[in-house]
């Protein structure tokens, strides 16, 4: 039986929720879905232009996006928020300019907050974010990837999995190499499972990233 289902969709509902809540006709509903996606995109562009660097990152773990009559709410999930409140004497309130340049004239009214992630190495986007940095700076992938599971363990999480695809190490040939630490029930729907996919710019190439944590039952 093939597994190419996306574990957050498979789970969407139980335990996992939208990142965007608004209601719209279906006439209109493609023209919002690509607004949701050009603020991510804006949100994410500027992180990388002005924040990431080899030595930190943004560590953003999700945007959420909510529409009202009037009002675009935006919740930036992160585990360093002091990065986005100050960075290199912008901030947050740049990034709240470049993303109203975006919108819809008849939508200025835009509210971005930030929210504060306690444990923000037990979120697979930013998890694999630094595994991409570690690559990138030509760090072995198995390191990377024991240092990754290392950082991971700290929180309260049940079992993690990593997974990166391609050209390791600059080998000719493409490959799949994996690890797990822990209990990873990807079958289970009530499972509590976090996945993301990243992919990390090296000098052979694209390198994809995976990650699966599996959150403990509270």
């Amino acid at each position: 039986m093939g597994q190419k289902i996306n574990p957050l969709g498979f789970r969407l509902g139980l335990t996992q929720s939208h990142r965007s809540y608004w209601f719209a006709k279906p006439k209109k509903y493609s023209k919002l879905f690509e607004g949701d996606r050009e603020i991510r995109n804006c949100i994410e562009l500027y992180v990388q232009k002005h924040i990431k660097n080899s030595s930190n990152y943004g560590g953003i773990a999700r945007i959420e996006i909510r529409r009202k009559t009037d009002l675009i709410q935006v919740e930036i999930y992160t585990g360093f928020p002091a990065l986005l409140v100050e960075s290199r004497g912008q901030g947050i309130e740049q990034l709240k300019i470049n993303v109203q340049g975006i919108l819809n004239p008849r939508d200025r009214k835009l509210r971005m907050t930030l929210v504060e992630i306690t444990e923000p190495y037990g979120e697979p986007n930013i998890l694999a974010e630094y595994i991409a940095l570690q690559l990138e700076s030509r760090v072995a992938f198995r390191r990377t990837m024991k240092k990754a599971i290392e950082l991971a363990k700290k929180g309260n999480i049940g079992g993690i999995k990593v997974q990166i695809a391609g050209r390791l190490n600059g080998a000719e040939i493409a490959r799949v190499e994996w690890a797990r630490e822990g209990r990873v029930p990807l079958q289970t729907i009530k499972a509590r499972i976090n996945y993301c996919y990243y992919a990390a710019q090296t000098i052979y190439g694209v390198l994809g990233i995976k990650v699966w944590i599996f959150r403990n039952e509270e």
